[in-house]
């Protein structure tokens, strides 16, 4: 029996979203929370773009040095050999990669506009695998994008290519969210049958299944023997309406019938860490929980009706399938009413010491606390927003990996 690992793609497909983005130490701390969550692997961005290198190259340091493990760290390239060369230019150290490319009609004929065929996809695919391999990249997955568009008869011959060549597992792209859980669960046990290759499951939300298609497909794949690997984003933020939505897939591996009973995890998930994460990357992505979010919506576990209030007094059980704590809630939330001192790019040295001296920060003298208070200004000018304490605990602790994720040089 195969089992699940969860590979989250908000610092990928989630800083695509139109109208969005993230400071690159904000991507640096979804890492750290994802690590601390269970979370197999992060993609963490796009090593061929130049102002992600400083940034992708910190946090594998940080893997190094064990801050950030055991969760993976892999890169999001097209699949060309020429991207392939050019992600190891501008990160080296980087040893996972997942390597894109259409293969729908649809995307073949409306992207390439006739120049490309099947077989040419195939081609492009193979040479870039071939490539990583040549410049020692470890793990190799190969996305098939639109994969829920594209004929079985071909996704089949491009996952047999893809594996022969040395690709470690093959992902199922619902790209536009036209799979429903009854298609995805077909296509994907029998993608996953007939060619023996793990398979991840990466689902759109335009139709609204994309938390409920990503289960399907991934329940696929384990009833076929494989290994499925969800990708998730946290808060389901992503490409037009959204993907499968971090909390939501957990909950529903952990809390839905029997599936814990059948399906399991492939490393431990720690689910009191999804409030702590998805508040967080509210905050960053200056995005607001939906009220009605699963576990985390402010209304997940606030009670009206009086029939319902009265059940959930006299036992919990009544209504609420899990209990807010698991999540890591109950705590209150402050909101500060009287004087604030916060951080900012123009914060002086006086307002500074105040801030850290309330989170028991110390430095060993002046020049110290001027350098750490410098790196704070700068990652104030990226996040155009206070830094939370988090953030200000690790530049205090981190200084120079943060100096490296702050630094970007235009050519």
């Amino acid at each position: 029996m195969g089992k699940i690992f969860i590979v989250d793609v908000t610092n990928r497909d989630g800083v695509q979203t139109a109208k969005l983005g993230l400071a690159k130490l904000s991507k640096t701390m979804l890492n750290v929370y994802l690590n601390e969550m269970g979370v197999f692997q992060s993609e963490f961005g796009f090593p061929t773009t130049r102002h992600e290198s400083n940034y992708l190259r910190a946090n594998l340091k940080l893997r190094e040095m064990g801050i950030l493990q055991p969760i993976g760290l892999g890169g999001w390239v097209r699949a060309t050999a020429e991207d392939v060369k050019r992600a190891i230019y501008f990160v080296p150290e980087i040893k996972d990669l997942n390597l894109s490319i259409s293969t729908s009609r649809q995307m073949i004929k409306g992207k390439f506009l006739g120049k490309k065929k099947e077989d040419d996809i195939l081609a492009m695919a193979v040479e870039a695998i071939d490539a990583a391999k040549n410049y020692g990249i470890q793990h190799i997955g190969v996305n098939a994008e639109d994969a829920s568009r594209t004929s079985m008869r071909f996704l089949k011959r491009f996952a047999i290519a893809a594996k022969k060549h040395g690709a470690h597992r093959l992902r199922y792209c619902d790209t536009l969210g036209y799979d429903n859980p009854s298609s995805i669960y077909r296509r994907c046990k029998e993608l996953a049958e007939e060619t023996g290759i793990d398979i991840g499951v990466h689902c759109h939300n335009d139709l609204g299944m994309a938390v409920a298609n990503t289960l399907s497909g991934a329940l696929g794949v384990i009833d076929a023997g494989q290994d499925a690997y969800i990708n998730t984003t946290i808060n389901g933020i992503g490409e037009r309406a959204g993907n499968a939505d971090l909390v939501a897939v957990i909950l529903a591996l952990k809390k839905s019938r029997k599936m814990n009973k059948k399906y399991e995890f492939g490393m431990p998930v720690n689910l009191s860490m999804a409030w702590k994460i998805c508040k967080y990357a509210s905050y960053a992505f200056d995005v607001p929980i939906p009220i009605n979010q699963p576990g985390v919506g402010a209304n997940a576990f606030a009670h009206a009706s009086g029939i319902h209030a009265d059940g959930v007094l006299k036992d919990p059980e009544n209504y609420e399938l899990y209990d807010y704590r698991e999540l890591g809630r109950g705590d209150p939330d402050v909101l500060e009413t009287g004087r604030e001192i916060c951080s900012g790019e123009y914060s002086g040295i006086s307002g500074f010491s105040h801030i850290m001296g309330k989170m028991d920060i110390t430095f060993k003298d002046k020049n110290e606390a001027e350098e750490i208070l410098e790196l704070v200004r700068y990652a104030n000018v990226q996040s155009h927003r206070p830094l939370v304490d988090d953030e200000l605990h690790f530049i205090a602790k981190y200084p120079e990996i943060v100096r490296q994720i702050l630094t970007q040089t235009p050519p």
